[in-house]
């Protein structure tokens, strides 16, 4: 047997339970991984709330991505054994004990990917490539990160310092990710219930603009990013954690020549897989040399999922929280 996380119906973080299941059976071209760790996602809470298109058919599994060994192996899995650490993508979500997941996005792990590195794959692959991928970072440009504390954005914070960034701004919402952001090497960090970030961008870029912007609240934040977006600059939106769609006017785009790209690690992962194993080979290479570090704020026991959701929630947590067996 094993266990899980269900959400058996939509609402706030008591909705999760915890429950035995079957041991589940991978089928052809599938692994089964034993659960060392699991990531909170935002898109996790998202999913647990439901609506605007979020979470799967009630009941589910909550959860992205998960690290562990496998366990065993269907028909067809090759370049992976049993006993082999890995971080993966799995079906049907990742708060369980055992979590099947197809090979081709299943990934070996060398020795000097640490566990909260290993655990949080989603947000590697998605600070990475909207970063480089999707944002076409280049060196000496100035990058504004929106939730730059955040699970994704203190990722994309170092992303953007190895990719050579001359200029990184973070935008927070507290002085106490104000202080951890500095401790990441962040140039200037906007808390933004005290200043307005539009204004505080063109300040500092002498009226210039950013030339990469990294949005995952949506709404009117992305329309007044179209203030502080530099010519030939890239807006790239990852997410929509405001919970209201932004609409935007595109005289500003063609005029100067902006671009405001969309990604998603899910689309793609479905769509582009060798993008996310691409990403996940250079993310985890930077992870292992040190150049990009998971900072896990909370690590929690599986069962206590709805306790960990809560946290993350609450909007106060600066890097990732982790569940763990």
């Amino acid at each position: 047997m094993s266990h899980a996380i269900l959400a058996e119906r939509h609402g706030g973080p008591e909705v999760l339970t915890w429950r035995e299941r079957p041991l589940p059976v991978p089928g052809a071209e599938q692994v089964r991984v034993r659960v060392r760790a699991t990531g909170v996602n935002y898109a996790d809470i998202q999913a647990r709330r439901g609506g605007q298109g979020a979470g799967g058919k009630l009941p589910f599994i909550p959860g992205l991505d998960a690290c562990g060994t496998v366990d065993a192996l269907g028909a067809g899995a090759t370049g992976l054994r049993v006993g082999e650490r890995v971080a993966c993508f799995p079906v049907g979500g990742s708060y369980a004990t055992h979590v099947l997941a197809p090979a081709h996005l299943t990934f070996p792990l060398g020795e000097g990917v640490p566990n909260a590195a290993a655990a949080s794959l989603t947000a590697l692959v998605t600070a990475y490539n909207v970063v480089t991928h999707a944002g076409r970072l280049e060196p000496g440009e100035t990058v504004l990160i929106h939730a730059a504390a955040g699970g994704v954005g203190h990722l994309a914070v170092q992303m953007a310092r190895a990719r050579g960034a001359g200029q990184i701004i973070g935008v927070v919402g507290s002085d106490a990710r104000a202080d951890f952001l500095c401790g990441l090497g962040v140039d200037e960090v906007v808390n933004r219930h005290r200043e307005d970030f539009t204004q505080r961008v063109n300040v500092l870029t002498q009226g210039r603009g950013a030339d990469l912007i990294l949005d995952s609240i949506g709404g009117t934040t992305t329309e007044r990013g179209l203030t502080c977006l530099a010519p030939f600059g890239r807006l790239v939106i990852y997410g929509h954690a405001g919970g209201q769609p932004a609409h935007l006017p595109t005289p500003p785009l063609h005029r100067q020549s902006r671009a405001v790209i969309g990604y998603s690690s899910g689309h793609h992962r479905q769509a582009r897989p060798q993008v996310i194993r691409d990403a996940a080979a250079a993310a985890f290479a930077l992870a292992a040399s040190g150049g990009v570090r998971v900072h896990a704020a909370a690590e929690l026991p599986l069962p206590e999922a709805a306790r960990a959701q809560a946290l993350v929630e609450g909007g106060e947590i600066s890097g990732r929280v982790l569940l763990t067996r």
